[in-house]
């Protein structure tokens, strides 16, 4: 059985975003978010000999990240940890800075996206995927009802602060973007193979961890089995899928 992988699980995803990025051959790029690196190695074999910089704060993911990007020979990438929201980026470097699903999580967003501009040259893009609001992602709505998150509570998962684009665009423009776009994304989701592959990558998630945690025994096992039937029910020929709603959004500094 293959391991179930975030990338895996947005493989649909990522093409998307690939083509839209439009990098070009000697850009550099900015990736904001770049966990394992998936994407920040997409961008160096098309911005090469361009340099690439990925960003993330997890160490465990760089670690990761930096494995995968020797064993495909890329030498223009550099990872680095931190918040993009005060990392000290050098000022004007990057052409474009790109993030899939990486920035809906600051706790200053107009900061943050400022900070993330300052790294930009005069006219340089970012083209980022963020999640639409919850209730036009399918798969999170079933997760929630199955673990008996109530929908209050999942509407402020961070996951999903940038689904407004009224307000996301006002964020965009306080930070010193102009020209912003929004593209509707409807792709599918890959959970796993099967409902127990599928059960394992979503008791995984943070948020449902931390719900099913917070349970006695009895809930825990409930909520558990209320899961595992869901997954199993949307099985398919290309295994537990769910639709998905996400922005591409696009914007100049």
């Amino acid at each position: 059985m293959t391991k179930v992988t975030f990338d895996s699980e947005l493989r649909a995803h990522n093409e998307r975003l690939r083509a839209a990025t439009g990098i070009r051959a000697g850009e550099r790029v900015l990736d904001v978010g770049c966990g394992a690196g998936q994407t920040t190695r997409d961008a160096a074999r098309a911005a090469a000999p361009g340099e690439v910089l990925g960003v993330d704060v997890s160490g465990a993911a760089l670690e990761r990240a930096r494995e995968l990007t020797a064993a495909e020979g890329l030498g223009n990438v550099v990872y680095e940890q931190g918040d993009a929201q005060a990392h000290p980026f050098a000022a004007g470097r990057f052409d474009v800075a790109i993030s899939r699903f990486g920035v809906m999580f600051f706790a200053d967003p107009v900061a943050a996206f400022a900070n993330i501009g300052s790294a930009l040259r005069n006219g340089g893009r970012i083209v980022l995927l963020v999640w639409q609001p919850r209730e036009a992602n399918a798969w999170d709505v079933a997760i929630d009802d199955a673990i008996g998150l109530s929908a209050a509570a999942a509407a402020e998962l961070d996951h999903f602060s940038l689904g407004d684009p009224t307000r996301t665009e006002r964020v965009l423009k306080r930070a010193g973007f102009g020209g912003i776009g929004f593209e509707d994304v409807d792709e599918p989701m890959f959970f796993g193979a099967d409902g127990d592959e599928a059960l394992e990558w979503v008791t995984g998630f943070q948020y449902v961890s931390h719900a099913l945690s917070a349970m006695g025994a009895t809930d825990r096992e409930a909520a558990i089995e209320r899961l595992r039937a869901m997954l199993a029910a949307r099985r398919t020929a290309d295994g537990v899928t769910f639709r998905s709603r996400a922005w591409l959004v696009t914007a100049r500094r």
